[in-house]
Order: C-alpha cells, then sequence, then structure tokens
C-alpha cells in the first residue's frame, strides 16, 4: 500500500511545487532554492517507484524502505499545505484590502506560528537529509527505472457481463427451492424451520440466497420477507430493527428490545414469512433463542435462510451431516466446467473459449488457482476483460502472488486483481479499509472524503475532482470491489473477504477501532497511523479513544456506525473528552463527529488549517462557532439534521474553497449564510432554507438541493432567467413565492416568472411549489420530459383556479396538492390522456375547501397504495375507479359520502385512519365495515356520532374478519365496542386475528370487553370507564397491557364490575404470556393481586405508579422471576416502610417515585430496596430529600443514574460519578448548580458520555 499512496501524495506535491502562489511565497520567505532541490530529489525517488512495488511483495527490506518513504511524503505534504495556506491568507488580505495585522487576528496562532524562516529551513533540510538517505539506500536494496504501465480506467462500459450471471448452482437451487416451498418439514413441531446455506468466504452463499430471494415462486408463496446482513456482531437488537423495517417499510423507534420484538410478533402473527440471516458468525445458542422468540407465531411453513461460514450454531440448533431432513452439507465449489464457463463469461463476454482458442489453456490455469470460488472467478474475469493478448494472461500466470499462500486470508485472486488496479483505485479501494464489514455506504459521502484526502487529482482538466471521483467508483463497482446494499440499492457495501484484503493491503497507516476488535497499539506504530475510523457505540467513555492519543500525525478521523439509526438517536460522548483528544491532532484533513451527541463544536477544530471534510451531521450542536471559517482549505461542509442548530457564521463569505455544503433539516435555522453567493466553488447544496434568486447568478456549477423563496418579490421575468435554472442540475427544488400577497402583480407576471424558473429536466427529482399567485400553471410543470421527477408538492397556491397536467408524469411516486381553495373541480386537467400516473403510490390532498368534484379516467392510478384526504368537507361528487392497488386510506374532516364511496371502490384497503368525519353515525359505520374484508388496522379519531363500533363480535367477525389492530381516539360517545356484548359471553371471541386494541380519551365508555386474541391493550384517559373484561376463559394470549389515567376504573379490586360470565382482569395468573404490565394514575385501585405474580414467568417489564388508594400491604416481596424493568412509586405505602423485596436478579433497572407520605431526607434508608445487580435506576419526586450521597455505593455496576423533581437534593454518589455512562438530572435546581459547568461537581461529572440538566447536554 505504501507505494499507492506515495504516488497519490507525489502528485500532490508536485501539485503544490508548481504552483504559482507557493513559488511566490516561497520566494518571500527565501526557501525557493530549497524547494527546488527538494523537487528533484523528489523526481528521483518516483523513478524508483514503479520497481519498489513489485519487489515489496517478497522483499521486507524494500517494504520497510516505501514505508520509510511514505512517512517523509506525508511530512512533505504537511509542510507545503502550510505555505500554500498562508498564501491564500495573504491573498484573502489584498482582496479586503485589510492590513496584515488586522488579518493576522483572525488567524489562529497556528496558522502563523510555522512562518519563522528558520523554522522553515531547519524542516526543509531535515526532510532533504532524510529524501537523500532513501536515494542512495536504492543500491543496496536493487532498485532501479523501470516502466510499468498501469491500464487505463476507460473501458467500453457496453461491454460489461450483468453481473446477476449465475453458473453452475441449478441443482443447488432447486433442492434449497424444494426445502422453501416444499412440505420436508412437515412434521415438525415449529411453525418455522431453518434453510442452512453453508460454506467458505466467497463460495456463493449470499448470491445462492439472494437468487432464492428473488425468485417469482418464493415472492409468491410467502406473504412476508426480510433480509438481514448480520456479520461479525450478532447484535439481536440490530437485526429486529431491520426485519421491524421490511416488513412495515416504518422506521419506528421502541423503547427496548421487548417492545420492538412485541411489535415484529404482531407483523409475524399467522404469516407466512421467510427471512434471510446473511453471513451469520455467532456460535452462541442463547442468542439464538432470544432473537427466534417473535419468530414462534408465524404461520407454519415459513422459513429462515441462514448463510454461514460457521456450523457449530447449527449443529446445537440439530443440523448435522448424517440427518437427511436437517442435512448441513456445504456449499460446494464450482466444478472445473463450470467454473471455466463463468470465468469466460465475465472475462470474454460469452461462457466458452470458442473464439479465443489459444487462451483456454490459460484460461484453465487460472480457473484451477481461483479453486472453484464464484467471487474470484468473477473479479478474476473482471481484471482480464480488457486483456485478449496471450502474453498478458501468461505474465500474470506468472505473478508472485500467486506463491504466497493463504497465511494472510486473503484469496491470491484478490490481490492479483487488486495489484491491477491503477495506483488511484487502488488507493482509493485501500481507504475503504476504514470502513467496518457490512457498513454501507454512499457514494456521494465517499467521493467528497477521497477528495478530501487529495486522492482525486487527475489530469483530464475537463473532468472535476468529483467528476473523477465518481468515475473511479464506477470502476471499482464494475470490477465487484463495491456492490449494491441488499435492502438499498442507492447505497453499497464490500464483502467481506474484499474488507480483509483493504484492510490488508492499507498497512499500519489506515486503522480501524471495532468494536469488536480489541487491538493494542504500541506508541510507535501510532505515530505512524494517518488515517482512522471509530465504530461507535451507544456510550464512549474516556479510555475508548485511547488509541488515538498517541497519533499525533492523523490526518483523518471518521465516526462511523453500522445499520441504520433512528431521528434523534446518537452515540453519547462527552464534549470534553472529545475536545481534549483532537487536541491533539492537528493536522487532520478529514473529521467526520456524525451522530455523535456533542453539544458544542470544539474550539480547536478552527484552527485545523489543513481541514479539508467537517461533518457534524445529526448532532445537537447550537451554532457553528465564528472560527470554523478560518479553514480556508475547507471543501466540504455538512451540518445536516442538526436539529439544535440555530446560528451560522457570518464570515461564511471567507470559506472560499468550499465545494459541498449540506444543510439540510436544519429546523431551527431560518436564514442561508451571509455571502454564500461569493462562493464561486460552490459545487453542491443542500438546503431546506430559502437562497435569494440574486444569490444564484454567481453559483453556475450549483446542484443539488435548493429552496429559492421571495418570488413574490421578482420584479420581472428577466430577474427569474438571470437565474439560469435550466442550466443547473438540480436534484431538489423549492419555488417560494412567500405568504405576502401584492394585490398589484398580475397573474400574468407570475406565470411568466415560473416559467423562465424551469429547472434542468434531466436531474430533478423532486419539485415544491408554494403559494404559487399565478391563475394557471405554465406548460413545463408536469412534462413528461421531467422522467426522473419522483415526488411533486404543490401548496398555498390560494389564486389557482385549475391544476397542472401531472398525470403524464413517468416517474411520479408522490403527490402532495394542498391550499388551493379556489380549485372546485379536479379531473382530466390533472390527468391528462392515455395512461394515468403510471407510477404514483403516495397521492395527498389537504385544505381544499372549494373542492366539490373529482373524477378520474378508466385504469388512472394503477400503482397507487396510500391516498390522503384531509380538509376538504364540501368533496361530495366522487366518480372514481377501482383502486386496485390501494392499502392505506385516511380521511380527516371530510363527509361521510366520501368515505363510503372510497370505500367501496377500495376493498382491498388494510389501514384505514378516521378523523372528524361529520355525519357518521353507527348505522353509517356499520353499512361500511362490509366493504373492509382486507382492513387490517383501523383508527378512529374525533368521531363523536358514534356510540358502537358493532353490533356485536361475532357479526363483526362476518366483515372485518382480518382486523388485527383498532385505536379509538378522543369518540366522546363511544359507550362500548359491541352494542350487544352479552352475545361473546355464550359464543366466546370471534375476531380471532385481533391483536392490539387502544381506547384513548373516550370519556363515555363504561365497559370495555376484549376479544379473547388480544395480545397488546392499551386504555388511557377514559374517565367513565370501571371495568375490563374478556370472555369466559379468555385473555390467555395477552402479553402488554396498560392502563393509565382512568378515574373510576376498578374501584375496588381490578376487574370490579360484577358479570360473572366475563374474566375481570383481576385473575392476573391466566395471563400466562403477559410480558408488560404497566398502570398509573388510578386512583380508585384499593387493591392488587401481587401473590399472582410469581406466576408470570415472562413477565419483563411492570409499573405500578401513582395509585394512591392501593392497600397498604403492596409491595410484599411477591415479584416475576425474569423482572429486568420494574417503575413503582406513589402509593398508600411509603417507600421507607417497604420491607425486603426480595427482588429477582434479573432486575437490572428500576425506578422509584415518590408518593404523598415519603417524606424521607436521606437516601440510605432506601439502600435495603435496592438489588447490586441495577444497571439503570432512578427517582422522582422526592421534594424533602436532601442528600443522595449514601444508599447507593454498592451499586458498583450501575451505569445510568435519574434524578428527577428533587428541589432540595445537594448530592449525589462521588464514588459512583466516574463509572456511569449516563446521568440525567430534571428539575433539582441544588443539583444544576452544582453539577453544572463551574459547579464544585463539574471535574467529576465532565466525562460521562451523556450528561443531561433539564433536557440540555452540560457535557
Amino acid at each position: 500500500m505504501a507505494e499507492i499512496v506515495l504516488s497519490a501524495l507525489f502528485t500532490l506535491v508536485f501539485e503544490k511545487l508548481t504552483s504559482e502562489a507557493l513559488k511566490k511565497m516561497a520566494r518571500s520567505k527565501g526557501i525557493d532554492s530549497e524547494l527546488k532541490k527538494l523537487k528533484k530529489t523528489l523526481d528521483q525517488v518516483k523513478d524508483l517507484l514503479n520497481d519498489a512495488s513489485q519487489k515489496e511483495v517478497i522483499d521486507e527490506a524494500v517494504k520497510r524502505w516505501l514505508i520509510d518513504l511514505q512517512q517523509l511524503a506525508y511530512d512533505t505534504d504537511d509542510l507545503l499545505d502550510d505555505i500554500a495556506t498562508e498564501a491564500i491568507h495573504r491573498e484573502l488580505t489584498r482582496e479586503t484590502g485589510a492590513s496584515a495585522s488586522v488579518v493576522r487576528k483572525l488567524i489562529p496562532s497556528c496558522c502563523t506560528s510555522f512562518s519563522q524562516s528558520n523554522r522553515m529551513h531547519a524542516r526543509l533540510d531535515d526532510i532533504a537529509a532524510k529524501l537523500q538517505e532513501l536515494v542512495e539506500a536504492k543500491h543496496n536494496l536493487g532498485l532501479s527505472v523501470i516502466t510499468y504501465e498501469k491500464p487505463k480506467i476507460e473501458r467500453d462500459e457496453a461491454s460489461l457481463v450483468d453481473a446477476s450471471g449465475i453458473i453452475g448452482r441449478e441443482d443447488d437451487k432447486k433442492k434449497l427451492l424444494q426445502k422453501l416451498l416444499g412440505d420436508t418439514y412437515e412434521s415438525s413441531s415449529q411453525n418455522f424451520n431453518i434453510v442452512p446455506i453453508v460454506g467458505m468466504g466467497g463460495v456463493g452463499k449470499t448470491t445462492l440466497a439472494r437468487l432464492l430471494y428473488d425468485e417469482k415462486k418464493v415472492k409468491d408463496h410467502f406473504e412476508l420477507r426480510a433480509w438481514v446482513c448480520v456479520s461479525d456482531e450478532f447484535s439481536i437488537l440490530n437485526i429486529s430493527r431491520v426485519i421491524y423495517q421490511s416488513v412495515t417499510g416504518e422506521n419506528k423507534e421502541f423503547a427496548g428490545l421487548n417492545l420492538l420484538q412485541e411489535a415484529i410478533k404482531e407483523k409475524l402473527q399467522n404469516k407466512l414469512f421467510l427471512i434471510v440471516l446473511d453471513d451469520v458468525w455467532s456460535e452462541s445458542y442463547g442468542d439464538w433463542e432470544k432473537l427466534v422468540v417473535p419468530f414462534l407465531v408465524g404461520a407454519s411453513g415459513s422459513r429462515i435462510i441462514m448463510t454461514t461460514r460457521k456450523e457449530q450454531l447449527l449443529k446445537q440448533l440439530g443440523f448435522s451431516h448424517q440427518d437427511p431432513f436437517h442435512s448441513l452439507d456445504p456449499l460446494q465449489r464450482l466444478s472445473q466446467d463450470n467454473s471455466l464457463s463463468l470465468f469466460a463469461q465475465h472475462a470474454l463476454g460469452v461462457d466458452n473459449f470458442d473464439s479465443h482458442p489459444t487462451l483456454r489453456p490459460h484460461g484453465e490455469q487460472f480457473v484451477k488457482k481461483c479453486g472453484g470460488l464464484p467471487l474470484a472467478l468473477r473479479i478474476l474475469g473482471r481484471l482480464l476483460r480488457t486483456k485478449t493478448d496471450e502474453e498478458e494472461w501468461k505474465y500474470l500466470l506468472d505473478s508472485e502472488i500467486w506463491n504466497l499462500g493463504n497465511g494472510d486470508k486473503i484469496v491470491p485472486v484478490l490481490r492479483l486483481s487488486y495489484n491491477d488496479l491503477s495506483a488511484t483505485l487502488k488507493l482509493l479501494f485501500g481507504y475503504c479499509s476504514l470502513f467496518p464489514k457490512d457498513y454501507e455506504f454512499d457514494k456521494e459521502e465517499l467521493v467528497l472524503l477521497w477528495m478530501a484526502e487529495g486522492f482525486l487529482h487527475h489530469s483530464a482538466a475537463r473532468k472535476s475532482m468529483q467528476q473523477w471521483g465518481h468515475k473511479c467508483f464506477e470502476e471499482l463497482l464494475s470490477r465487484s470491489f463495491f456492490q449494491h446494499a441488499p435492502n438499498d440499492k442507492s447505497l453499497f457495501v464490500m464483502h467481506d473477504l474484499l474488507n480483509d484484503m483493504a484492510t490488508f493491503v492499507a498497512g499500519d497507516f489506515f486503522s480501524r477501532l471495532d468494536i469488536e476488535m480489541k487491538r493494542e497499539f504500541r506508541k510507535e506504530v501510532l505515530q505512524k497511523h494517518r488515517h482512522m475510523s471509530l465504530v461507535c457505540e451507544d456510550y464512549m467513555v474516556y479510555k475508548r479513544l485511547d488509541p488515538y492519543r498517541g497519533a499525533k500525525n492523523l490526518r483523518t478521523f471518521l465516526a462511523l456506525s453500522i445499520g441504520v439509526l433512528k431521528d434523534l438517536e446518537n452515540f453519547y460522548l462527552s464534549n470534553k473528552v472529545l475536545s481534549d483528544l483532537l487536541q491533539d491532532l492537528p493536522l487532520l484533513r478529514v473529521l467526520s463527529l456524525s451522530n455523535l451527541s456533542i453539544s458544542e463544536v470544539p474550539k480547536v477544530v478552527g484552527s485545523m488549517k489543513h481541514l479539508r471534510y467537517l461533518n457534524l451531521s445529526r448532532t445537537r450542536i447550537a451554532n457553528l462557532p465564528e472560527n470554523v471559517c478560518n479553514l480556508y482549505n475547507l471543501q466540504t461542509l455538512i451540518v445536516s439534521g442538526c436539529k439544535m442548530l440555530t446560528e451560522l457564521p457570518k464570515s461564511f463569505s471567507k470559506l472560499k474553497n468550499l465545494q459541498h455544503f449540506d444543510m439540510r433539516n436544519t429546523w431551527r435555522l431560518n436564514e442561508i449564510p451571509l455571502g454564500i453567493g461569493e462562493l464561486k466553488s460552490l459545487q453542491t447544496l443542500f438546503s431546506d432554507i430559502g437562497l435569494a434568486i440574486t444569490e444564484l447568478k454567481n453559483l453556475q456549477n450549483l446542484h443539488g438541493k435548493v429552496c429559492i423563496p421571495g418570488l413574490g418579490n421578482v420584479q420581472n421575468a428577466m430577474d427569474a432567467r438571470a437565474a439560469n435554472l435550466s442550466q443547473k442540475r438540480f436534484s431538489e427544488l423549492e419555488l417560494n413565492w412567500g405568504s405576502e400577497f401584492n394585490v398589484f402583480r398580475t397573474g400574468t407576471l407570475e406565470k411568466e416568472v415560473l416559467n423562465e424558473l424551469m429547472p434542468h429536466n434531466g436531474t430533478l427529482e423532486k419539485l415544491n411549489i408554494v403559494s404559487y399567485r399565478g391563475i394557471e400553471f405554465p406548460n413545463w410543470v408536469g412534462d413528461p420530459s421531467f422522467r426522473r421527477l419522483t415526488h411533486v408538492s404543490i401548496e398555498g397556491c390560494e389564486e389557482c383556479t385549475s391544476l397542472p397536467m401531472l398525470g403524464q408524469l413517468p416517474s411520479l411516486k408522490e403527490l402532495f396538492i394542498g391550499g388551493m381553495s379556489k380549485v372546485k373541480i379536479v379531473g382530466l386537467e390533472l390527468l391528462g390522456t392515455g395512461l394515468v400516473f403510471p407510477s404514483l403510490e403516495i397521492l395527498r390532498f389537504d385544505s381544499m375547501s372549494g373542492w366539490e368534484e373529482w373524477s378520474t379516467n378508466s385504469g388512472a392510478f394503477p400503482c397507487l397504495q396510500e391516498l390522503h384526504i384531509e380538509d376538504c368537507p364540501n368533496l361530495v361528487q366522487v366518480s372514481l375507479e377501482a383502486l386496485p392497488s390501494l392499502r392505506v386510506l385516511k380521511l380527516r374532516i371530510c363527509g361521510h359520502g366520501l368515505l363510503k364511496r372510497l370505500v367501496y371502490v377500495a376493498s382491498s384497503i388494510t389501514k384505514l385512519e378516521i378523523d372528524d368525519i361529520s355525519g357518521l353515525t353507527d348505522e353509517l359505520w356499520r353499512g361500511m365495515i362490509g366493504f373492509l374484508g382486507a382492513v387490517e388496522e383501523i383508527n378512529i379519531r374525533e368521531c363523536n356520532e358514534i356510540r358502537y363500533l358493532w353490533e356485536s363480535e361475532v357479526e363483526a367477525s362476518k366483515v372485518i374478519m382480518n382486523l388485527k389492530k383498532l385505536d379509538v381516539y378522543s369518540c366522546s360517545n363511544l359507550m362500548s365496542l359491541g352494542e350487544k356484548e352479552e352475545d361473546n359471553i355464550h359464543s366466546g371471541s370471534s375476531l380471532t386475528s385481533f391483536r392490539t386494541l387502544k381506547v384513548w380519551k373516550c370519556n363515555s365508555l363504561e365497559h370495555c370487553s376484549c376479544p379473547d386474541s388480544v395480545e397488546d391493550l392499551d386504555i388511557e384517559s377514559c374517565d367513565s370507564i370501571t371495568s375490563v373484561s374478556f370472555p369466559t376463559g379468555g385473555g390467555q394470549k395477552l402479553k402488554s397491557l396498560t392502563i393509565t389515567d382512568c378515574k373510576k376504573l376498578l374501584e375496588k379490586e381490578l376487574g370490579g364490575r360484577e358479570k360473572t360470565n366475563l374474566k375481570p382482569i383481576n385473575e392476573l395468573s391466566c395471563f400466562i404470556y403477559l410480558t408488560t404490565l404497566a398502570i398509573s394514575e388510578c386512583p380508585s385501585i384499593e387493591s392488587f393481586p401481587d401473590h399472582e405474580l410469581p406466576n408470570l414467568t415472562l413477565l419483563t417489564y411492570l409499573k405500578i405508579q401513582n395509585c394512591i388508594c392501593m392497600d397498604a400491604s403492596f409491595p410484599r416481596g411477591h415479584w416475576p422471576p425474569k423482572l429486568c424493568r420494574l417503575e413503582i412509586g406513589g402509593l398508600k405505602k411509603p417507600l421507607s416502610e417497604w420491607g425486603p423485596q426480595n427482588f429477582p436478579t434479573s432486575l437490572s433497572n428500576l425506578k422509584l417515585h415518590a408518593g404523598p407520605y415519603d417524606g424521607m431526607k436521606k437516601f440510605d434508608q432506601l439502600s435495603h430496596l435496592l438489588p447490586s445487580s441495577l444497571t439503570i435506576f432512578g427517582i422522582d419526586g422526592f421534594e424533602k430529600l436532601e442528600s443522595v450521597s449514601t444508599g447507593l455505593q454498592h451499586l458498583t455496576s450501575l451505569q445510568r443514574l435519574i434524578i428527577q423533581k428533587c428541589p432540595k437534593t445537594i448530592d449525589l454518589p462521588e464514588n459512583l460519578l466516574p463509572s456511569l455512562l449516563s446521568l440525567i438530572i430534571f428539575k433539582c435546581p441544588n443539583l444544576k448548580e452544582r453539577f453544572g459547568r463551574g459547579g464544585s461537581y463539574w471535574p467529576r461529572v465532565s466525562l460521562i458520555p451523556c450528561f443531561k440538566i433539564d433536557g440540555y447536554f452540560h457535557n
């Protein structure tokens, strides 16, 4: 790898040495002659690189020579970068006309200290002397000047073979399809069975699994499918998240694994599913048992495909090499003939050598060396695709690579293919060693990183660095070094073997600190490191970053994460820990702090004069400090997703080299940086905030996402034309006229302005037109030539009387139309003729108060999956054809006639949400549910004329037989679910698919009789409800029960309604599957059957809070045996009077809530309640508590501490603070004063990764 980095570094160095600005600076410092000598010596060394790159493979001395030379090249580049940066300072000084002394006050001291001539001479002399020593060593090493021309990167893309072509797996596919679709496991006691694909790396396990996964028969057979890449770290939480996202399409946040698995159970219940667990390394049977708990509820015949290199876990699951029904047959390597065909397909474009008979003998030798591994055959074939000369094939056959064996785990053919890359491509690929296995990376992100490192300098001046980076990326993709991510084709991954190879070739200059890679770094090795990445953990303590503290020459610091992060999810790291670390890394070119919980940008960042790439995305910073604008070399700045960011620097225009700026999803920012229009180097801008149309004029190369506000103030069409939008390749564009309406402007002028703002039709993907004041739209809006346009939003265009013709856009997937009160009819003017909305999946209408009529053509909306109509109260006349693909229907503030018509034409919907539907009575609703046979989820809000949802459960089961989830919110006259609940007593539960029931704020509801099949029951803020029950023998499937703020519920005991034929929920022993039980804010409850808790063997979360009349005998030390999390307090019996509770050893999370009688002042009165197993502990509402310094000392495993609403508390246990991962203080004024910055406790808590006071991060 050394010679590769050297080649790139030399390119940078020579470019700087020939720069006129640097030459001028050198002359002013009297070092121009030294630089000329340096260039001459570097030329001599560069000529030796080709020979050294060939010999380092077998000669350790040559390898060390290259490493020493690389260190020196880095030092040289840093020195020249110092000089070049000062040249930029001087140029800025000249442009602004300011005095040098004034400008230097704005420049960090580190940017001026190097300018002392004696120091500069000393550094140059030292570098020159070391370089000369390396030149003289060439004789002892036998190095000479040789010419070795690498293949050009250009190739005929049309000749590339489809990478999905698979040879030699027909029999394997047939056998596995039989296992997937047949009745092989018919006698199995489980509802799902495992279909293993076992084999060594590169043998094609994942490819075969993907072939099966995408097979049409498989897609048609299974109702739900999910693909999860597992890899080295078997994280049950991460795997479960991906499964949930795959089967629901939702990126929902869950409080913990338990709730997540419950949600998966709900989705898999009685469904025939296929889950692929790709690349499983774990051998833990215990982990497997925990993972598959939700799978047990699926339909019989469900399957799990597991690809793995290891057999141990499968053997524990009952697989063996002898059992024909649970066979453990490793996937075999390809036969010689199939290998030859696959190799020929990628090398020659056909599956034989008929057209190249002289190459066949050599091909057979290559195939033999690949050992039947498809990955090796494919990559080697791609390598030879540009070589049809027999001598070239002979040369590669004779390479020393084949003689090195497999001691380093890298298949020789992969190294051979790597060696064939150009120096640039080798370096770009080696850089990816910083990515952990299975890391899904974005193409644009990677190109920007390459650019910042200086790896993308190219002699073809016609290409920008970004364009050249894209070309290099595509070349690596075409050679199979990269591949598309399985679940998101817009992202990319590397095969594990290629990741291993990247790590191997990168050497000591590149290093990755994985969660699983507990590497020991010696100080002398750390000094070599120039590029390092950190794979983040949820909480990162001071010691986690130890390996970086000795890497003072570091150029790259990347904080990376594996998997999809939810919104507002961060990795916790103390500001102080990060700041202390960065103080020692002055040479950084790339700094990515993405997804870290930091609340401020370390001051030292503003003095990192070499910095090219700064990524602060999804952090919690509130402002970007002014000194960031001293980073004159900065090319990329990313602050997207910084939800707390309110302020950008005022001197933004000083960032003259800025090329890429991403400020999307920064909701608290309300204006674009001042002077951004002066940044002529800016090429990519992503912003939700308005960019004045006058600023666009000078930004000739701009593309990305842009919002242009204030168009209502544009005086004439010529001003709009000057922005030249048709030549700017925007991917997302918002055109906003603003909220102020000028009555003197004409509709004609508005239309002319919008017409001149037509964007480039070849790149636009999203278009948003806001508050347009014209009466009609110009023809370009909706023109079919916008073939990449997938999202269109037209809102607040109140003067428009008709809609543009959008129905002919071929790729449009999502359309929003809102705030257009003068539109009365929606029909042909929107649709056009022929095939209408061929790709549309989501359609939304909102706030169309004048809309009266809607009609469509036959065959319109063939792909429509979601329809949302809100606040369209006058829409009555609806003439729609069938909507066969519609699955989700949401109506709000509309009439019942619209609901009736849509339900009639969309009988395939699976989710219905209705809110404030006027005139919707019991009778009308019952007439509609007859068309909802496919519906699985119903959400009803504020429909106050409904008293009962169905006559009886028996009758309901005849029409909504597939209903799984019902949410009822704020329906003030709802009295019960069924009008004749007594019928349930004799018939039992009939809604057998029903799983989830949530009832909120239904104040007329007195009793709730739940179907027996319910698993998740949530009742909140129903003031009149007195009891909840199940039919006789029911409730045994209940897994989660939550009752909150029900003032009259169960006045005497849990389940107090006197109906002997209904089973009240106070009989806990029948709820054997209960995992979550939460009862809070129910002041009428007098007793709780805690003696039955030990029978709830699956219960892991229990909450009993603020039930102030509960019998003083509770609690008595009876607890579920597997209880993990407990929230309790606010009861009649004070906590100080509780005796020993004998909590199970599984309890790790405990939160205590104070009640009206809890008046203790010192916490040691409660220490006997706290088991030493606790890792999370919290207290809430202890108004008289003064001291917590004692009582917690024995909690040596404690990681997270929460103190809430304890106004008199003045201290915390000092011995526990250093080991905490999280400390949360809320509404504790004394603690806030002592623990905040400058307080007496601050030195002890400043290193805690997550430290919050009153909701704000303080570390």
